[in-house]
């Protein structure tokens, strides 16, 4: 689905050394998009790469992070999760199954009143509920 050398390029690109647990945890987050944690990827990945470290794993998602490969998601408090897809949107956490949901905004359009004279750094939406296939 995605070539070593478009994934090599991408980080490249993004000013990121595409060093091998770097690719895959990038290819990681491209192939399932499932909104994992560092934990998840690390579990994920330590049988195809022994040597990874957890902390290799996290220190990947913190460059990611600043070098906007990959964007953190905090829905609810608890456990940071990875999406790779960095353009603006906002996402579902059914309380259910768990499981977080990209939808489309225009966060340009979001309601700012009472912010004048703010920098305002990041815009998220988060929702929280019950996905179609829970609440049946």
């Amino acid at each position: 689905m995605y070539s070593i050398d478009k994934l090599k390029e991408y980080l490249e690109n993004k000013d990121v050394k595409p060093s091998y647990p770097r690719l895959k945890v990038l290819e990681y987050l491209l192939r399932y998009q499932n909104h994992p944690t560092a934990d998840q990827i690390y579990n994920a990945l330590v049988n195809e790469i022994p040597t990874l470290s957890k902390t290799t794993v996290y220190n990947t998602l913190h460059r990611f992070v600043e070098s906007k490969v990959a964007t953190p998601v905090c829905v609810d408090g608890g456990e940071t999760h990875y999406d790779a897809t960095v353009n603006e949107h906002g996402h579902f956490k059914c309380q259910i199954c768990k499981k977080i949901f990209d939808f489309d905004i225009d966060l340009e359009k979001a309601c700012e009143k009472g912010l004048t004279g703010f920098e305002i750094l990041n815009r998220s939406i988060n929702y929280k509920g019950f996905c179609p296939n829970c609440v049946e």
